[in-house]
């Protein structure tokens, strides 16, 4: 039988759950990008490291020697470096924003929004990628930690499920920062907005002191804010002090799923 040479076929794009795949291996397409540039510029980890060091060595030490905040039967040094992790990761994302902001003017964000790829993959790739990046810091603190003869687990599971909480809190964040990025769509103003709401988030949850001290109304900020619940985990994690983990676990992921969607849907104002 002849075979017409004008005929087609028909290729059907994969719906439902044969989307998966693909979606998978472009989020890992574009945090693989964000990745390499960092790559190029080594010395930001290095440079990352100073920050959690002088908190340690100033205001550890100092609050330490003075006995004025309660910790209990934990040393207020090992009670405050879980708390340095989640504050030196919150400082690494919640300025991620301004990458995207730069990717928009360099005409790169209008080029990856025209490709197959949905927004959320682009969003869930970054954010994945700015986790990565504060990885580093858990195992920076951890060495300075062990250094200052601060007792934290050895446990290689326990530090590297550390790890995977820092990647779900740095990963809210981080769609923090891409939420206002497509809300302001200025790298100034992004900036200001950011140094505005990163030491409040800082101070409004456990990294430094108890929730048992805080004022009532400090307490319910506490209880809403994301990063008391990674600060929550890690010191589990990483001290074996009693707490929910499950739920700080779930806490996290639902914000950072959350943050995903809501990114995803101001991504596209960012580029009109």
């Amino acid at each position: 039988m002849p075979v017409d040479a004008h005929s087609t076929t028909l290729v059907r794009a994969p719906r439902g759950l044969h989307r998966v795949p693909g979606l998978l291996r472009r989020m890992g397409a574009f945090a693989l990008v964000e990745l390499q540039k960092l790559s190029h510029d080594r010395s930001e980890l290095v440079t990352r490291m100073v920050q959690p060091a002088l908190w340690l060595l100033i205001f550890g030490q100092t609050f330490s020697n003075l006995r004025v905040i309660d910790t209990g039967d934990v040393p207020y040094l090992a009670f405050l470096a879980p708390g340095i992790i989640a504050q030196s990761a919150l400082f690494i994302s919640i300025f991620y924003g301004i990458q995207i902001v730069w990717d928009r003017d360099a005409g790169i964000l209008a080029k990856l929004m025209v490709t197959p790829a949905p927004a959320s993959a682009l969003i869930t790739g970054k954010a994945f990628a700015a986790g990565v990046r504060s990885v580093a810091q858990v195992v920076g603190v951890l060495i300075i930690a062990y250094l200052m003869g601060i007792h934290l687990t050895g446990n290689p599971l326990r530090i590297l499920a550390a790890m995977g909480i820092v990647v779900l809190g740095s990963a809210f964040f981080a769609c923090l920062s891409m939420t206002l990025a497509g809300l302001v769509r200025n790298r100034d103003r992004l900036m200001g907005i950011g140094q505005a709401i990163t030491m409040p988030l800082f101070f409004a949850s456990n990294a430094l002191y108890p929730v048992d001290v805080m004022p009532g109304w400090l307490r319910w900020l506490s209880a809403v804010n994301p990063l008391s619940y990674e600060v929550n985990a890690l010191r589990a994690l990483l001290i074996g002090t009693p707490g929910n983990t499950w739920l700080d676990v779930g806490v996290l992921l639902v914000a950072a799923a959350l943050g995903v969607v809501t990114a995803s849907a101001l991504l596209r104002r960012l580029v009109r």
